[in-house]
């Protein structure tokens, strides 16, 4: 791996060669994806840049370098997953975000709830302002979980065992969250494509 403004420098000569070859290509810095019609010519992109990058004294990853079908197989890039007409977090970078909120949210942590939310936007709205284009069923599985992570401390604080489930929803409702000035990422998520339609 070598620094973006580096890469961008050296690479820049395979960017004109894959693109007078009449293929569409996506580069950030040494990480790249080569759109194409049909398996033939993923085959004549990948053998193109093969050549080059053997002549150039340079390696391709050897696992990230492959053809898939987009529409069925999908692919990582830049900490998405692409599949079909999906796009959804990598399961590293989705992971790397509950690790962060498990921290957040012990239940032992002693911290008050103000400031376990507060901590907890700033988190949520960075990892947003990223992930902003993902389908919306993954910031409603995360809402929900994340809920359910502050309901599991509240349950503690008030001396009961176990994590927070069943009246718990009824006792600290969605809404109380929102009050308490929770991130929602679905209300985000819908703000954002209001946003790209205009008024």
């Amino acid at each position: 791996m070598i620094s973006p403004l580096l890469a961008n420098i050296y690479l820049n000569p395979l960017d004109h060669l894959v693109a007078e070859a009449g293929f569409a290509m996506v580069r950030y810095a040494d990480d790249f994806v080569i759109l194409c019609r049909t398996r033939e010519d993923a085959d004549r992109a990948l053998a193109r840049v093969r050549n080059w990058v053997a002549e150039n004294g340079l390696t391709l990853h050897p696992t990230k370098t492959k053809i898939v079908d987009a529409r069925t197989d999908g692919f990582d890039f830049l900490g998405y997953t692409f599949r079909g007409s999906l796009r959804l977090p990598r399961e590293k970078s989705l992971a790397k975000l509950k690790d962060t909120i498990r921290a957040k949210t012990r239940r032992t942590h002693g911290h008050s709830l103000t400031w376990t939310i507060r901590s907890l936007r700033a988190t949520l709205q960075g990892w947003f302002g990223y992930f902003r284009h993902c389908h919306w069923h993954v910031y409603a599985s995360l809402d929900g979980w994340i809920r359910g992570r502050l309901r599991s401390i509240l349950r503690k604080r008030a001396g009961r065992r176990g994590r927070g489930r069943g009246a718990d929803h009824h006792r600290w409702p969605n809404a109380y969250f929102a009050e308490q000035g929770l991130y929602n990422l679905s209300a985000a998520h819908v703000r954002f494509l209001q946003s790209l339609t205009g008024p």
